[in-house]
């Protein structure tokens, strides 16, 4: 029975590893972070995850009471959590990029409450779900996972990746949250622009035209004449971002892009 008891615990120090790391990788990534997928159903999640991932890879058995065996907590969460956070920077360009096409057009009032982001206008809720639905579309979702399989042969149990040069690769890629949302925003961006020099240059012809009864319909009619002519592009930029997220999200681990 002594016997018996001892190889429990010693699987479950073996179990325990790999589910830390799955765990915090559920907690941040897009969408198995959302508000809709409750704690236990992330739990069962990761509980799943780990026992097809358990029998692929040889675990240590390190007891996570001692100093080293804490010191492994702390890495394994921290590794997930950033390869869950690498690939957010991606959701954060988006929404950055849905909130200045509502205010370039008038809509930024128009609100809507995102499970993921808060509260964000609607072309920003709109660009998300497009997202949503490209990640889901190529797969994104077994990328994700088959990368975290990856991570246990990159970073085995006992090594670690906290330090300067791991942070400095996750301040780097979150610039994107800018360079990114302003790539996919740019089309409507600048025919809004032109849209508003010619309603300025209308203001000086003609000062008795009340401008705001004109433009505001002008800018909102004439934003979703672009966006719609311009969603091919839009999405080819959603996939390369999404492509980014997860080039960079192994790079953080050592793994070969």
């Amino acid at each position: 029975m002594t016997l018996l008891a001892a190889e429990i615990v010693e699987r479950f120090y073996m179990f325990l590893w790999p589910m830390l790391r799955i765990s915090a990788l559920l907690v941040t990534a897009p969408l198995f972070s959302l508000d809709a997928l409750t704690l236990p159903i992330r739990i069962m999640l990761a509980l799943v995850v780990t026992i097809f991932v358990y029998p692929l890879v040889q675990w240590p058995v390190i007891d996570p009471v001692t100093a080293n065996g804490i010191l492994q907590i702390v890495n394994q969460l921290f590794i997930g959590a950033m390869m869950g956070l690498m690939l957010q920077v991606a959701v954060g360009a988006l929404t950055l990029a849905g909130q200045t096409i509502s205010s370039s057009m008038g809509l930024s009032m128009a609100t809507l409450i995102d499970p993921a982001v808060g509260n964000v206008p609607v072309i920003a809720q709109f660009i998300v779900i497009c997202s949503t639905l490209i990640f889901l579309g190529f797969g994104g979702h077994v990328i994700m996972l088959s990368m975290v399989l990856d991570s246990f042969r990159a970073v085995p149990i006992g090594e670690h990746i906290l330090g300067q040069v791991a942070f400095g690769k996750v301040v780097a890629w979150s610039s994107m949250i800018f360079l990114g949302g302003v790539l996919i925003a740019l089309p409507v961006m600048v025919a809004l622009l032109f849209i508003n020099i010619g309603l300025g240059v209308i203001t000086r012809a003609a000062p008795t035209l009340n401008i705001f009864s004109v433009g505001f319909p002008a800018s909102i009619a004439a934003g979703f004449l672009v966006l719609i002519f311009a969603m091919d592009s839009i999405i080819g930029r959603i996939q390369w971002l999404w492509m980014q997220a997860f080039n960079h999200a192994r790079d953080l681990v050592g793994l070969v892009n």
